[in-house]
């Protein structure tokens, strides 16, 4: 498994937010085809900053697929957001 893949990992199912350079982030991680394929989906809540990328998982290994943006972005993104603990 690739870093970008276990730092996805590391996101919950459905909606979470996390902080990247001093913003609140809404992130949200679908998997489909029994965990073959992963969406995440961010949006910067105060602004308008977006990733998206699909994550293949294939016999072959990762594939990242980044949707209209550098996959140099999205890595920076997942690699260095921190997720925010939901509050109870």
């Amino acid at each position: 498994m690739t870093d970008l893949a276990q730092a996805i990992a590391r996101f919950p199912e459905g909606y979470s937010e996390g902080l990247y350079q001093g913003r609140r982030y809404r992130i949200e991680k679908t998997t489909h085809t029994a965990g073959r394929s992963v969406k995440l989906y961010a949006r910067d809540l105060g602004g308008t900053d977006v990733i998206s990328l699909n994550l293949y998982h294939l016999g072959s290994g990762d594939i990242a697929k980044p949707c209209e943006m550098p996959l140099a972005k999205v890595q920076a993104f997942v690699l260095g957001v921190t997720p925010v603990p939901r509050s109870a």
